[in-house]
């Protein structure tokens, strides 16, 4: 079982397309599939799923689709709340949070706050997220830190970079499932996903339920994970 599942969920605008429907009802029809997989994680006695909800590249798109996830975004941290506190779920997020409206900071930081003491699986959404634009701020905090004299150039090790991600308690994912059927991890993760086993399916990620994950989990499960190194001597 992975102790750390991250997916990529894409494929709701295409979703969308293939039912003849407005892309943001294809988005609306994932945040549904959020709740699913998380309760279904949570059940299962997963420790982390972290789910890449909005990449830093997606302020890109036309203000009517980000003011449409954004009103979205909201909405499912404050309807959820039930379903986190039920299952135990401990909510946190990552990302240039600070580039979020006010009004999805607000009950961002009271989500997170409200479930601060729960002791099981712990979601985190990736917000403003982009994995490049991570490591560019870790790596400016430690010259700040050499600099200042707070760390010498000789302790600049991966341990030092780990400290200063956005979330150094985030541990490496032992499973990357991405939806949608592309190939390419989109600038997620790319320091905690260095040995992480990857799973894709063609199927979006409205279409992605409890069976799916099953499948990808018993594909994790298959997997023999030697880090670079060796099994035996043969």
């Amino acid at each position: 079982m992975p102790r750390h599942i991250a997916i990529i969920m894409d494929g709701n605008g295409r979703w969308a397309r293939k039912q003849g429907l407005k892309r943001v009802l294809g988005h609306k029809r994932g945040s549904r599939t959020v709740r699913e997989i998380t309760t279904e994680c949570a059940a299962l006695g997963i420790e982390r799923l972290t789910l890449f909800a909005f990449s830093s590249e997606n302020w890109k798109r036309p203000k009517r689709e980000i003011d449409f996830l954004m009103n979205l975004l909201r909405e499912f941290l404050v309807e959820e709340r039930g379903e986190i506190m039920e299952n135990d779920i401990r909510f946190t997020a990552i990302g240039h949070l600070h580039r979020l409206p006010e009004s999805v900071r607000q009950v961002l930081d009271e989500t997170i706050a409200m479930s601060a003491g729960n002791g099981g699986l712990v979601l985190t959404l990736a917000l403003s997220y982009g994995g490049r634009a991570e490591l560019a701020d870790a790596a400016k905090m430690i010259a700040a830190d050499v600099a200042a004299g707070r760390l010498a150039p000789a302790d600049v090790d991966e341990a030092a970079v780990a400290a200063r991600l956005y979330d150094p308690d985030l541990t490496d994912p032992d499973l990357l499932i991405r939806t949608g059927g592309e190939m390419r991890v989109s600038n997620y993760l790319l320091w905690q996903i260095a040995y992480s086993e990857f799973w894709v399916t063609e199927r979006f990620w409205p279409e992605f339920d409890r069976e799916l994950l099953h499948e990808a989990i018993r594909a994790f499960a298959g997997r023999d994970r030697r880090y670079g190194a060796l099994t035996d001597e043969t």
